[in-house]
């Protein structure tokens, strides 16, 4: 019975480690979304970048499309245009402005105060269909055209 049991945990030792060991042309599994949780949340769960990038952790709200603008010297970088989203997206605003003015998106009427030098973020879900332009009101510079389908 001995000789049967040492095969036994031979067996099993031998597919522990075969078993756990990851082949090299097998890619690694994308991270969970637990993980981004608690890399979000600040807990000490282990980021699935760690050592690529010293970016924060992105937080745990995820949105369909994210445009970001800057102004600067009544420039709009990107230059203005026509960003298209589906309907019913989550949309999120960043704008950088060199002087304090206040963000506007027509048709959802939607405002924010735009601090001079700081990113300000507006979180729109789209439930309508049309051509709604974005611009800030001071200075009357048209940022880009939100186009809903």
């Amino acid at each position: 019975m001995p000789a049967a049991r040492a095969t036994v945990l031979a067996a099993a030792l031998v597919l522990a480690l075969t078993g756990c060991s990851a082949d090299p042309a097998t890619p690694a599994p994308a991270p969970s979304t637990t993980t981004a949780t608690a890399a979000a949340a600040g807990t000490d769960a282990p980021s699935p970048t760690a050592g690529t990038s010293s970016a924060p952790p992105s937080p745990v709200a995820t949105f369909d499309k994210e445009i970001v603008v800057t102004v600067a010297k009544k420039k709009v970088t990107p230059p203005t245009g026509r960003v298209e989203v589906a309907k019913g997206n989550l949309v999120r605003i960043t704008v950088t402005s060199d002087v304090a003015d206040e963000l506007h998106v027509h048709g959802y009427d939607k405002s924010l105060a735009l601090p001079a030098g700081a990113p300000a973020s507006l979180e729109l879900r789209v439930d309508r269909t049309g051509l709604f332009e974005v611009e800030t009101h001071a200075s009357h510079l048209v940022l880009f055209q939100l186009v809903v389908r």
